[in-house]
Protein backbone atom coordinates (compact mmCIF):
# COMPACT_ATOMS: atom_id res chain seq x y z
CA UNK A 1 0.00 0.00 0.00
CA UNK A 2 0.83 3.30 -0.76
CA UNK A 3 2.44 5.98 2.28
CA UNK A 4 0.30 8.58 2.41
CA UNK A 5 1.32 9.75 5.63
CA UNK A 6 3.23 13.18 4.13
CA UNK A 7 0.09 14.41 2.30
CA UNK A 8 -2.43 17.15 3.63
CA UNK A 9 -5.93 16.28 5.26
CA UNK A 10 -8.51 18.17 2.68
CA UNK A 11 -11.69 17.93 1.44
CA UNK A 12 -12.17 15.61 -1.50
CA UNK A 13 -15.37 14.46 -2.92
CA UNK A 14 -16.11 12.41 -6.39
CA UNK A 15 -18.78 11.62 -8.49
CA UNK A 16 -19.28 8.32 -10.83
CA UNK A 17 -22.00 7.03 -12.68
CA UNK A 18 -23.18 4.29 -14.88
CA UNK A 19 -26.32 2.14 -16.70
CA UNK A 20 -27.88 -0.57 -16.42
CA UNK A 21 -30.19 -1.81 -19.80
CA UNK A 22 -33.19 -3.97 -18.70
CA UNK A 23 -35.42 -4.11 -21.29
CA UNK A 24 -38.48 -3.00 -21.59
CA UNK A 25 -40.62 -5.70 -19.60
CA UNK A 26 -38.04 -5.70 -16.81
CA UNK A 27 -38.09 -2.02 -16.51
CA UNK A 28 -41.47 -1.81 -16.44
CA UNK A 29 -41.42 -4.20 -13.29
CA UNK A 30 -38.87 -2.10 -11.77
CA UNK A 31 -40.85 1.51 -12.48
CA UNK A 32 -44.38 -0.42 -11.40
CA UNK A 33 -42.34 -2.16 -8.06
CA UNK A 34 -43.56 -5.49 -8.81
CA UNK A 35 -40.10 -7.62 -8.63
CA UNK A 36 -40.63 -10.76 -6.46
CA UNK A 37 -37.22 -9.59 -4.69
CA UNK A 38 -38.84 -6.14 -3.82
CA UNK A 39 -38.29 -2.60 -4.40
CA UNK A 40 -35.01 -2.57 -6.97
CA UNK A 41 -34.33 0.79 -6.67
CA UNK A 42 -34.03 1.38 -2.51
CA UNK A 43 -32.17 -2.24 -2.26
CA UNK A 44 -29.58 -1.18 -4.75
CA UNK A 45 -29.17 2.16 -3.79
CA UNK A 46 -28.62 1.01 0.06
CA UNK A 47 -26.22 -1.95 -1.33
CA UNK A 48 -24.11 1.00 -2.65
CA UNK A 49 -23.99 3.03 0.24
CA UNK A 50 -22.84 -0.34 2.10
CA UNK A 51 -20.38 -0.78 -0.88
CA UNK A 52 -18.59 2.71 -0.52
CA UNK A 53 -18.29 2.31 3.12
CA UNK A 54 -16.40 -0.96 2.37
CA UNK A 55 -14.26 -0.69 -0.45
CA UNK A 56 -10.83 -0.99 1.23
CA UNK A 57 -12.42 -4.85 1.85
CA UNK A 58 -12.94 -5.22 -1.84
CA UNK A 59 -9.89 -3.51 -3.63
CA UNK A 60 -6.78 -4.91 -2.31
CA UNK A 61 -4.51 -2.15 -1.81
CA UNK A 62 -7.22 0.34 -1.23
CA UNK A 63 -6.69 2.50 1.92
CA UNK A 64 -9.35 2.38 4.43
CA UNK A 65 -10.43 6.29 4.91
CA UNK A 66 -13.07 8.27 6.58
CA UNK A 67 -16.21 8.62 4.45
CA UNK A 68 -18.27 11.83 5.37
CA UNK A 69 -21.20 11.58 3.14
CA UNK A 70 -22.26 8.92 0.83
CA UNK A 71 -24.96 9.56 -1.92
CA UNK A 72 -26.63 7.02 -4.00
CA UNK A 73 -29.18 7.98 -6.81
CA UNK A 74 -31.15 5.55 -9.39
CA UNK A 75 -32.84 6.96 -12.07
CA UNK A 76 -35.64 5.87 -14.35
CA UNK A 77 -34.45 6.01 -17.85
CA UNK A 78 -37.96 5.31 -19.88
CA UNK A 79 -36.65 6.41 -23.28
CA UNK A 80 -33.69 3.96 -22.71
CA UNK A 81 -35.57 0.94 -20.71
CA UNK A 82 -32.62 1.18 -17.79
CA UNK A 83 -31.37 2.37 -14.79
CA UNK A 84 -28.45 5.25 -14.36
CA UNK A 85 -26.97 4.88 -11.07
CA UNK A 86 -24.63 8.16 -9.81
CA UNK A 87 -22.63 7.92 -6.96
CA UNK A 88 -20.90 10.89 -4.85
CA UNK A 89 -18.55 10.41 -1.98
CA UNK A 90 -16.85 13.25 0.18
CA UNK A 91 -14.13 12.67 2.93
CA UNK A 92 -11.75 14.62 4.82
CA UNK A 93 -8.68 13.05 4.31
CA UNK A 94 -5.46 12.40 2.95
CA UNK A 95 -6.42 10.71 -0.07
CA UNK A 96 -9.15 10.80 -2.98
CA UNK A 97 -12.67 8.76 -2.98
CA UNK A 98 -12.87 7.49 -6.64
CA UNK A 99 -13.00 4.09 -5.68
CA UNK A 100 -15.49 4.68 -3.27
CA UNK A 101 -17.72 6.52 -5.99
CA UNK A 102 -17.10 3.85 -8.54
CA UNK A 103 -17.45 0.67 -6.22
CA UNK A 104 -20.81 2.39 -4.63
CA UNK A 105 -22.12 2.71 -8.79
CA UNK A 106 -20.55 -1.27 -9.68
CA UNK A 107 -22.18 -2.89 -6.23
CA UNK A 108 -25.61 -0.41 -6.43
CA UNK A 109 -25.45 -2.16 -10.60
CA UNK A 110 -25.32 -5.43 -10.04
CA UNK A 111 -28.02 -5.48 -7.17
CA UNK A 112 -29.96 -4.27 -9.91
CA UNK A 113 -29.08 -7.26 -12.18
CA UNK A 114 -29.00 -9.96 -8.95
CA UNK A 115 -32.98 -8.42 -8.48
CA UNK A 116 -33.79 -8.73 -11.83
CA UNK A 117 -31.96 -11.65 -13.07
CA UNK A 118 -35.24 -14.15 -12.66
CA UNK A 119 -37.50 -12.74 -15.03
CA UNK A 120 -34.48 -11.97 -17.53
CA UNK A 121 -30.48 -12.75 -18.28
CA UNK A 122 -30.72 -9.67 -21.40
CA UNK A 123 -29.54 -6.66 -19.16
CA UNK A 124 -26.34 -4.94 -19.65
CA UNK A 125 -24.97 -3.13 -17.46
CA UNK A 126 -22.90 -0.21 -18.90
CA UNK A 127 -20.56 2.71 -18.65
CA UNK A 128 -19.04 2.64 -14.86
CA UNK A 129 -16.77 5.84 -15.14
CA UNK A 130 -15.21 8.55 -12.80
CA UNK A 131 -17.57 12.03 -13.64
CA UNK A 132 -16.00 14.06 -11.38
CA UNK A 133 -12.87 14.84 -8.73
CA UNK A 134 -12.20 17.16 -6.70
CA UNK A 135 -9.13 18.05 -4.14
CA UNK A 136 -5.89 16.27 -3.90
CA UNK A 137 -2.34 17.04 -5.12
CA UNK A 138 -3.37 16.35 -9.29
CA UNK A 139 -6.01 18.89 -8.88
CA UNK A 140 -9.86 18.68 -9.86
CA UNK A 141 -10.93 16.47 -12.73
CA UNK A 142 -14.13 17.08 -15.08
CA UNK A 143 -15.17 14.40 -17.49
CA UNK A 144 -15.49 16.86 -20.75
CA UNK A 145 -18.48 16.02 -22.36
CA UNK A 146 -20.82 14.09 -20.17
CA UNK A 147 -24.40 14.55 -19.71
CA UNK A 148 -26.64 13.31 -17.02
CA UNK A 149 -29.65 11.27 -18.36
Amino acid sequence: MVDISHKPTTTRVATATGEVFLGEKVFQLVKDNKMKKGDVLNVARLAGIMAAKNTSTLIPLCHNIPINKVEVDIQLCEDRHGVVVTATVKTSGLTGVEMEALTAVSVAALTVYDMCKAVTHDMVISDIKLISKVGGQRGDFHRKGHQFF
